[in-house]
């Protein structure tokens, strides 16, 4: 009984962690180039059940040896949990919005299926990272910058100076002012799912120069939005609330049954 009492709340635990996942999704919905979260569910490992005060002796070839053996009764799952959070990739609707500062990277011919390509930024702590919220303003000291506040970087790294709002980009991904030209770092991940998903639209791990026979082009005055589907998300909340309270409403089976159990054993005799 008590085996079951666990299996039930592992079940609440994981539909709590999905709901949580979902949700988050919803609320970044409108959130420019975000990726949704999908959850991973797996069982524990499976267990094998012998029947108790069932072993008995056999002999065996080796001596005349009696080694004890039980009758099995069978496997049993203790239950679920969830076991990853990773972003889905796909490129989300690329929308126009008129504006020059906003920026879409839009994915042409990737060398692998897993591979994408992001804008890269560096973080308050200075730190490279990565993003596909094009989303991006000129700061009060004329430098193209995230609406976090976070430089935008070029391809040697360094921030890129726009001496404001007036400039021209390429669909290669030039930044072209009256005095110069400057390369967008645009880099590039044959695995987008090892990267760490972290706040405010970045990214952080390793990625890569991009490889020969990539295609793919920056459109300015647009956006990419983001990939949640949003009718699909609330039936998939929907779903896990429902699963919430069938595994709620066992474990108050249980709850009841050992509460039965424990008040009628004094009355035995």
């Amino acid at each position: 009984m008590l085996r079951g009492f666990y299996t039930a709340a592992s079940g609440m635990i994981t539909q709590q962690r999905q709901q949580e996942a979902l949700s988050n999704n919803i609320a970044n919905a409108n959130t420019p180039g975000y990726k949704a979260d999908q959850t991973s569910i797996r069982a524990f490992p499976e267990m094998l059940l012998n029947e108790m005060g069932s072993s008995k002796n056999i002999p065996t070839s080796q001596g005349g040896l009696n080694l004890p053996i039980q009758n099995t009764i069978g496997s049993i799952n203790t239950g679920v949990y969830v076991q990853e959070t990773v972003p889905n990739f796909k490129q989300g609707d690329i929308r126009e919005t008129g504006i020059s500062t906003d920026l879409a990277i839009v994915n042409g011919m990737l060398p692998d299926e897993t591979g994408s390509l992001f804008f890269t930024v560096q973080n308050e702590a200075g730190e490279t990272r990565f993003t596909r919220n094009g989303n991006f303003t000129v700061d009060g000291q004329g430098f193209l910058v995230t609406n976090h506040g976070y430089y935008v970087l070029d391809e040697a790294g360094n921030p890129i100076q726009t001496n404001g709002m007036e400039f021209r980009l390429t669909p290669e991904g030039i930044l072209q002012t009256e005095d110069v030209a400057i390369p967008l770092g645009i880099t590039y991940t044959a695995d987008a799912n090892t990267l760490t998903k972290e706040g405010n639209d970045l990214f952080a791990g390793e990625t890569e120069a991009i490889p020969a026979g990539t295609t793919y082009a920056i459109q300015q005055g647009f956006l990419e939005q983001s990939n949640v589907n949003t009718l699909q998300t609330m039936t998939d909340m929907m779903t896990a609330y429902r699963m919430f309270e069938t595994n709620q409403r066992v474990l108050r089976a249980y709850d009841e049954s050992l509460g039965k159990t424990v008040s009628e054993i004094g009355r035995i005799g």
